[in-house]
Formats: structure tokens, sequence, C-alpha cells
């Protein structure tokens, strides 16, 4: 069946399943895991051990798995995290679907979770194809602001060229970036991963295993949704107390 959504938005069930009433629950889960992980526990079998113990649909384990890291890979990520003085006149190299669903899904109402290491993540799902939607153009030129108030120098992103219609993001990239005037330059490539943990500019993405190697990395997508993103629908699951 073709995707004919629209928007990057909620799930359908997500106001059940996130609502306040199962915050502690949530909260519990991510707790529980964390220091399962700290205890070497894999990944895979702790959330299953979590999941049921709360019993957590599968949606809602994945937002449990997404949100939660060790403390050791938490205090990892954040030694290599830089902030906003540190980009002025500087490349930047993003992860470009990474960053940009999870803007389009804040500015379409839907989920959005802060992790143990800090980090915005989305619940959307691309299953190998990207589409645009009606929150693209506004959440490139969201980021676009955000790095431009921040005077990054060149900002070079890189799609994945397997997804498909990635050459079709580009061209929209680039009118973006020539509307505005900003130093863009988007690359379809096999493996942005890959990229990113070899380059030593200042890289920006979600990707847990690529903040455990990086040289080092700025929190674009929350530095965009907090500070320009009016009433996202962020679900706190880290018990930051």
């Amino acid at each position: 069946m073709p995707d004919r959504r629209r928007h990057r938005g909620p799930h359908p069930e997500d106001d059940r399943l996130f609502a306040p009433a199962v915050w502690p629950a949530l909260r519990e889960a991510v707790a529980d895991l964390r220091w399962l992980l700290g205890r070497g526990y894999a990944g895979r079998s702790g959330l299953k051990l979590v999941g049921d113990r709360y019993d957590l649909v599968v949606r809602q384990r994945t937002a449990v798995g997404r949100c939660t890291c060790s403390d050791g890979e938490s205090a990892h990520r954040e030694n290599r995290r830089v902030g906003p003085d540190a980009l002025a006149g500087r490349p930047l190299v993003v992860d470009g679907y990474n960053v940009l669903t999870t803007i389009e899904a804040a500015l379409a109402g839907g989920v959005i979770l802060p992790g143990c290491d800090g980090t915005y993540r989305d619940m959307a799902s691309m299953h190998g194809s990207y589409r645009k939607v009606a929150e693209t153009v506004p959440a490139l030129e969201l980021l676009g602001r955000v790095l431009a108030e921040h005077h990054v120098g060149e900002t070079l992103w890189y799609l994945d060229r397997p997804v498909s219609n990635s050459g079709r993001l580009k061209t929209v990239m680039a009118e973006v970036a020539t509307k505005h005037g900003w130093v863009w330059q988007i690359e379809l490539v096999p493996d942005p991963d890959a990229l990113l943990v070899e380059t030593e500019q200042i890289i920006v993405t979600a990707d847990s295993a690529v903040l455990d190697r990086c040289t080092a990395w700025f929190n674009l997508a929350r530095v965009a949704v907090d500070g320009y993103v009016t009433q996202p629908q962020v679900i706190e699951m880290v018990d930051r107390g």
C-alpha cells in the first residue's frame, strides 16, 4: 500500500499509549532498563524484561528503548557534546534524515522523546522510503534559521542513498538553501553513519552508535525544538531527579 501520509504526526494510539497516567510506569521501565544496561545486559533482552514487567505494548517498548542508555554511555556522549558557542564559523556535518524527521514530527505534534543522553528522538519510521510531508519545508527552514543564528560555516548534509526519494529531498533542500542564501552541501551516500564517525568535524545526529564513536556533536534537534517549536509533544520518560 502506498504511503499517503501528509504529516509526520502522532500515531492514532499515542494519546492513550503516552497519556500522563502511564508516565510513571514508562519512567520506571526506563530506569530499570538503564540499570540493566549498566550491568552488561544486552539491549534486546533488557528491553524484553522491563517490557514484560510493566506490560508495555510494542510502541511503548520502542519508546523506552529509544530513550535509554547506560550511565556510562550517557557520560561518554556528554564528554563529546559541544555547545552553540563552538559553532561560529565552523563547518557542520548533519545526519540528514535523523534530524529532519525529528523536527517534522515535533512540528506535526508527534511524540518527542528526551533520551538519557540528552538527545531528542522521534517515533517516526520511514521503512526505507522517505515521503515529503507538510512539515518538510518548514522543518528545513527552522533548522536553517537555527544554524544561521549560530553562524555555522558550511553545512554538509548526508542523506541515505538507499532510501527512496532521497534525490527528491536533496532537490527540495537545495531550493530552500538557495532561497535563504545558506551555504549547504547535500550529498547522497551509501552509509552516512560510517562517514559521521570518521570525520573530525562537529556532527549532528541522535544515532546512539554514531554518538558513541564520533569526535564531537551538537544537539541540534533539541535546540531547535526547545527554542523554536510551539508546544511540542515532549514526553519526559527519564527521571532526572
